[in-house]
């Protein structure tokens, strides 16, 4: 029988190489998510679009959800440079920096065609990377680091999340939104540094001998395991009310009456830090509750903080109250994010991993990439009160999933403890 690995200590997650290494992973991972998203949105706002356009505008974000497509390529050839992983990680990075860069030379005022095109290819890039640094996570951690592992690509990806949005609002309200994105093609160079550096894991699984065995043997060990359909349902519904919560964040404050440097220095500070600090205590007091009770507990607090946008929608213009409305949502929404990764881990065989956790990423990210349009269109047609409602009701079967898969839930987190 395994011995229950020790508590783990926040000096220890610091201290640990391969978490530092994770933890700027999932900064680069986060970095280019922004900028197709947030700072899309708010250039967009700036041009006078509608909230239903910057909604549809987000469907560029299809790549995110189509990655199992090419995930079995990623994970069959590697490239001859810097092993199994790292060598397809440090090309999308170069990749992502050039795109972000031409992304930077585009006038929506002439083709918002373009705009979007190259918001795509950033976007398939940005997929791309999570594919394979998703598949080193998932490689290189002992089953008993699984919840730290968690935490530190949350923190790195929170981090470096606001980073780029709040320069890019901040850089594109003094010197416009052209330098802006420069200055964020060249950050993501530096990430490319790191993926030089980073250490490659120890593999003692064969990698597929064929594409057909990476998909079909795949797909296998996860449709077909008892309660499996239960599962994926829950992996769907879990983050779908915190997701919409979210999912039109910055023109919400912006109708509100907060300005783009009001967002980037205060809301994106409020966002990230507690959303970091959420991510941490998360991952922590996972190793204490485990996966079930941390999934009930993390669930029920993601899905009551959403109330705290609808009093700020009610009340307009307030900073004590967009601060915290801020903090509650995103502390929450970050310990329930914890949780859903360290399921989806622990769900993953070594041998797939990239596949795996591709599809079973993807199923988890359908509510947020899927109803962008209507999301956009109830906050036009609704209000944003009427919004906030819609979106708490929609965390609550998330809840009841993870109550009717309870015995799946434990056995799973039973069997890879």
């Amino acid at each position: 029988m395994t011995e229950p690995a020790a508590k783990p200590r926040f000096r220890d997650i610091i201290a640990s190489r391969k978490m530092l290494v994770l933890l700027v992973l999932g900064a680069a991972s986060g970095f280019p998510n922004q900028i197709t998203e947030s700072a899309l949105q708010a250039w967009m706002k700036d041009l006078g679009q509608s909230n239903t356009s910057i909604g549809l505008l987000s469907y560029v974000a299809l790549p995110y959800l189509l990655k199992p497509l090419w995930a079995p390529l990623l994970d069959r050839y590697p490239l001859p440079l810097l092993g199994r992983r790292r060598g397809w990680i440090l090309v999308f990075q170069l990749l992502l920096a050039a795109a972000i860069a031409a992304f930077a030379m585009q006038n929506p005022a002439e083709s918002m065609p373009a705009v979007a095109l190259t918001a795509l290819i950033i976007v398939f890039f940005s997929a791309s990377q999570d594919i394979v640094i998703d598949a080193y996570r998932a490689d290189v951690c002992l089953p008993p680091e699984r919840g730290l592992a968690a935490a530190a690509n949350n923190l790195g990806y929170r981090l470096c999340a606001w980073l780029a949005f709040a320069a890019a609002l901040i850089i594109a309200d003094v010197l416009g939104w052209k330098l802006a994105f420069l200055a964020l093609a060249l950050v993501m160079l530096c990430f490319a540094l790191a993926t030089w550096a980073a250490p490659e894991p120890a593999y003692t699984a064969a990698p597929p001998v064929s594409l057909q065995e990476s998909v079909t043997a795949s797909l296998k060990e996860i449709l077909g395991s008892p309660g499996a359909w239960g599962m994926l349902l829950l992996i769907v519904s879990f983050k779908v009310g915190n997701a919409l919560a979210l999912k039109l964040y910055t023109p919400f404050l912006m109708d509100v009456g907060f300005t783009k440097t009001e967002i980037g220095l205060v809301a994106k500070a409020v966002f990230t830090s507690s959303a970091v600090a959420g991510g941490v205590i998360g991952g922590l007091w996972m190793v204490r509750l485990g996966l079930l009770r941390s999934l009930l507990l993390f669930g029920v607090l993601q899905t009551v903080a959403i109330l705290s946008f609808y009093v700020l929608a009610a009340h307009g213009k307030s900073f004590p109250l967009m601060i915290t409305a801020t903090a509650l949502d995103n502390f929450a929404g970050s310990m329930g994010n914890i949780a859903e990764v360290a399921m989806i881990m622990a769900m993953c065989s070594a041998r797939f991993s990239a596949f795996q956790y591709a599809f079973l990423s993807v199923v988890a990210l359908l509510p947020r990439y899927l109803l962008g349009g209507p999301a956009g269109w109830l906050a036009d047609h609704g209000g944003w009160e009427q919004y906030y409602i819609v979106t708490f009701l929609l965390g609550l079967p998330g809840i009841v999933m993870v109550w009717l898969m309870r015995r799946r839930i434990a056995a799973l987190d039973a069997v890879h403890a």
